[in-house]
């Protein structure tokens, strides 16, 4: 199963953090050919390609590094969708302005009834959702949600 193998892959990174500390400075961003810069879309492309599945290239040639633009792109194609898989992707509107501020990979239902649901995400912590520093395991909430269907997972 193509999710599971992603998940196989995102969950070995689980405890990685940037180096030097609070430097966005990842082997995510460096493989990716933009480091430093906020990496949790670059995450994701990495886990996809380490699977061997490789994500559409939106505005990189290795996947997407910014969430507006990969929403963007996949309302266009129409991979969104209200009944996500493991190894979907999972961005998050903290705020709920219409811009999604992350993105992580979903993971299972925690509750469906309560909307919970577990992610594997980069670049976050118990402190700081969208810019924290390390891989994790999350429990997030559908009522931020918007989860993503990738076509190469078909």
């Amino acid at each position: 199963m193509k999710g599971q193998k992603i998940i196989d892959v995102a969950f070995k990174e689980v405890g990685t953090t940037e180096s030097p500390k609070n430097s966005n400075q990842t082997k995510y961003g460096k493989w990716f050919g933009f480091n430093g810069v906020a990496w949790c879309a670059i995450f994701c492309s990495w886990v996809y390609a380490h699977a061997g599945l490789k994500l559409p290239k939106i505005g990189f040639y290795k996947g997407f590094a910014g969430c507006q633009t990969a929403v963007a792109h996949f309302k266009k194609t129409g991979e969104v969708t209200k009944k996500p898989q493991v190894g979907d992707l999972v961005f998050f509107d903290w705020n709920k302005d219409g811009r999604y501020d992350h993105v992580g990979i979903f993971n299972g239902w925690k509750s469906k009834a309560q909307g919970l649901f577990y992610t594997i995400e980069g670049n976050t912590s118990v402190s700081n959702q969208s810019n924290g520093g390390a891989v994790m395991n999350r429990v997030r909430s559908i009522n931020v949600a918007l989860f993503v269907h990738p076509k190469i997972l078909d």
